[in-house]
């Protein structure tokens, strides 16, 4: 059994170059090239876990230098394997020529994904923990990997983002510098309203909500006079509603109505004036009842 095994393990498969490739050979390459593949999580994890958490840098830089180091790591791990089982890398210059024909033709999409990614992971216009939106996507950033970029929507579901889309296409990033955003509620009120105290009422909304920042504080602009009211805007900061801005619009205009109502504050709706001049207006009061009036010329 043992002449068998070994008969099997040297059996050779192909040759690469001057070197014999068998299966003994193949076995030990699999088995360190997973080994690496292993260990590059692991020292990952040890990397952003324990070394980069004692600094101050925030959690999306430190996760993308953790990735930017694990590259490194599984690139040299996998030179000192191929030299540790006596592949000559020279070798490999005719598989490389090979893989580039093929890159020209079918791998493009894959290439322009693998190249994006290095980008994002050095220039970061994106990391983990940002709120973003590209095209219909709306959500948080939470994996960034050399190929695709997850995000995380409201409703927990997980969408798979090329790279090549974050360099290519116009990326929202509400937090990519401060994660203090402002929001801008838009209110219209009735011509009879005294302004002064419709900026009264809607300060008082802003401060009353939880999620709004005490500084910057609340403002109030009177934008202009609109052909039916006069409109307004509530401006307000925050930093914890970003990961659900149409909840917190919601919230905020819930409670512009309640205050309104309140204090007797009229939202009108658009109105318009019809004129006639000339021909039969006919009123339906009641069923059954119909009345004809006569215009003329000068009637309206």
């Amino acid at each position: 059994m043992i002449e068998v095994l070994h008969a099997v393990l040297q059996f050779e498969l192909f040759k690469l170059g001057a070197r014999q490739v068998t299966v003994q050979m193949l076995l030990l390459l699999l088995l360190l090239v997973s080994a690496v593949l292993v260990s590059s999580g692991h020292f990952k994890r040890a990397l952003v876990d324990r070394v980069l958490a004692r600094t101050s840098l925030d959690p999306g830089v430190r996760e993308s230098i953790g990735a930017i180091g694990r590259y490194i790591f599984v690139s040299v791990g996998l030179l000192v394997v191929f030299q540790s089982v006596g592949i000559d890398l020279s070798t490999l210059t005719v598989i490389a020529g090979a893989l580039s024909v093929g890159i020209g033709f079918g791998l493009q999409t894959i290439t322009n994904n693998l190249i994006s990614g290095v980008i994002i992971l050095f220039e970061r216009p994106i990391k983990i923990g940002d709120r973003i939106e590209i095209g219909s996507i709306d959500g948080d950033v939470v994996d960034i990997s050399i190929r695709a970029t997850t995000v995380r929507t409201n409703d927990n579901i997980a969408i798979i983002v090329p790279n090549s889309q974050f360099i290519s296409s116009t990326v929202i990033n509400w937090s990519h510098t401060d994660r203090k955003v402002r929001f801008r509620i838009p209110v219209g009120v009735s011509y009879n309203v005294d302004p002064k105290k419709v900026r009264e009422v809607l300060l008082a909304v802003g401060r009353a909500h939880p999620g709004v920042l005490a500084d910057p504080p609340p403002s109030v602009t009177f934008d202009r006079f609109g052909d039916n009211a006069l409109e307004f805007q509530l401006g307000v900061w925050t930093t914890d509603s970003i990961a659900r801005p149409s909840a917190f619009r919601s919230e905020l205009n819930f409670a512009i109505w309640e205050a309104f109502t309140e204090h007797k504050i009229e939202v009108p709706f658009p109105q318009r004036d019809i004129h006639l001049r000339g021909g039969e207006l006919v009123l339906k009061t009641v069923p059954g009842e119909t009345r004809h009036i006569a215009l003329g010329r000068d009637e309206s």
